[in-house]
């Protein structure tokens, strides 16, 4: 290479390295690009079982299974990248495993059309939409009293660490007794996800730089003998079309009363599910204020609620910030540059899907197990002196995980804040919005009953 062509490329390197800089604000945030790109990486890793969940479930429902893959894959890329881009946040989006499973439900068991359940995803996108950039979200979070939101983070915790747990087979749900449980502790499944956490363990503490994507890909690599890695058939494979779900929408018909129900339960637990993951993970990044709040959370709003709305345009239900952003945060990622990597593996995955799908669950539920407890240290900025604000805290973490989802833990312990506070005389702590909040909360759980 010439003196001059080297030259030209330092100087495209040096301009390059400027941008991401001036875009990203590296030195600011105590990262640098080595450890953001490492850190999307271990975002994508764990996040990698929506390729095969997202699609499977709508495909049983009837969806097109390609089309929906390819589909969802570039809607991931597109929302994520502006989500880096716009917030700076080292946040993910990809479609929510309750609203998918919801939105297959009205498919198959209600009989709803596929074009009209399109449409009433879109039509909860343009709700997100209206209260996000009027400033409704971000008022609601600031009415939000200080302790619900540390248990927020807390109950986010621990809902990640169950997910993890129920996705390699240590816990399960036992029918006999309707209760959760341990599953079969001698299964080759639970046997690699705890060598996995106990790599997880030595890794932290030898302080290994990328100790969790570390861990997964040791993880993955042991499961190959032991028969739970399954080594793909082929490496590439070409993306489906998606001209068979593309516009395939009818919002006029979605308007009907008879719809009212299902828009409400799509909009409510992505509104407070969204609300929940972005000040967990947050909490977990260091970037809320001593109140809570998370500054900047109104452009996290807008983005989601966009990413929503655009969703309904494929039949792909509400996309919204995956708890998964949360090991991109344990790996070091601390900017948007983080997720700009987990969009390129993920734009990737358009040809070689079947790799990405090769990593067992038992290789990324450690962690997620170890993330999740990690994320109660939240709970000691909770007042345990004054019931009136650590009992509704307490009923936030604990209907988070016994109901199986953030929103419920949220609509139940508002309710219980307001009664608590009433009755303690203590009305003055209360802000006038915090009833129409609560009004809400039970008109969601009116809409549960019916």
């Amino acid at each position: 290479m010439s003196k001059k062509c080297k030259g030209y490329v330092k100087k495209r390197r040096r301009e390059m390295k400027s941008w991401v800089e001036k875009q990203f604000k590296l030195s600011e945030n105590g990262t640098n690009v080595k450890t953001e790109i490492f850190a999307g990486i271990a975002t994508f890793v764990t996040m990698a079982y929506v390729l095969a969940t997202v699609p499977n479930i709508l495909g049983e429902a009837g969806f097109n299974k390609g089309g929906i893959l390819t589909a969802m894959i570039l809607l991931i890329i597109v929302t994520t990248v502006a989500m880096a881009l716009y917030t700076n946040r080292p946040f993910a989006l990809a479609p929510g495993l309750g609203s998918v499973s919801i939105v297959a439900g009205m498919v198959a068991n209600e009989g709803i059309p596929a074009d009209i359940a399109a449409g009433i995803i879109f039509l909860s996108g343009v709700l997100f939409i209206l209260v996000s950039f009027l400033g409704l979200r971000e008022a609601v979070v600031r009415v939000i009293p200080k302790s619900l939101k540390f248990a927020v983070s807390a109950g986010v915790g621990l809902f990640i660490a169950l997910i993890g747990a129920k996705g390699c087979g240590l816990i399960v749900a036992n029918e006999a007794k309707n209760v959760l449980g341990f599953g079969d502790l001698k299964s080759p499944q639970v046997i690699l996800a705890v060598i996995g956490f106990l790599i997880i363990l030595i890794l932290k503490t030898r302080n290994v730089p990328g100790y969790i994507i570390l861990s997964i890909l040791i993880t993955t690599i042991i499961g190959i003998p032991m028969g739970i890695t399954k080594m793909p058939q082929q490496i590439f494979a070409l993306p489906s079309g998606i001209g068979d779900i593309f516009l395939q929408i009818n919002i006029w018909g979605a308007l009907k009363i008879a719809y009212v129900p299902f828009l409400i339960a799509l909009f409510i637990p992505d509104f407070f599910s969204t609300f929940g993951t972005v000040l967990g993970v947050g909490a977990k990044a260091g970037y809320l204020d001593e109140d809570g709040n998370l500054p900047g959370i109104d452009k996290c709003f807008q983005v989601d609620a966009i990413a929503t709305a655009l969703g309904g345009l494929f039949c792909i239900p509400c996309l919204t910030t995956y708890l998964e952003s949360s090991v991109g945060v344990e790996s070091g990622g601390r900017t948007g540059l983080t997720t700009i990597s987990t969009s390129v593996v993920f734009a990737l995955t358009l040809f070689l899907a079947p790799i990405a799908l090769m990593i067992p669950g038992a290789a990324t539920a450690p962690a997620l197990i170890y993330i999740g407890i990690g994320m109660l240290s939240s709970m000691k900025n909770i007042d345990y002196s004054d019931e009136t604000e650590c009992f509704p805290a307490f009923i936030c973490i604990v209907f988070t995980i016994f109901a199986n989802n953030i929103a419920n833990g949220i609509c139940a312990a508002l309710p219980v804040y307001l009664i608590l506070k009433l009755i303690s005389g203590k009305r003055k702590e209360l802000s006038p919005a915090l009833y129409v909040i609560v009004a809400v909360c039970v008109f969601y759980f009116y809409s549960i009953i019916r």
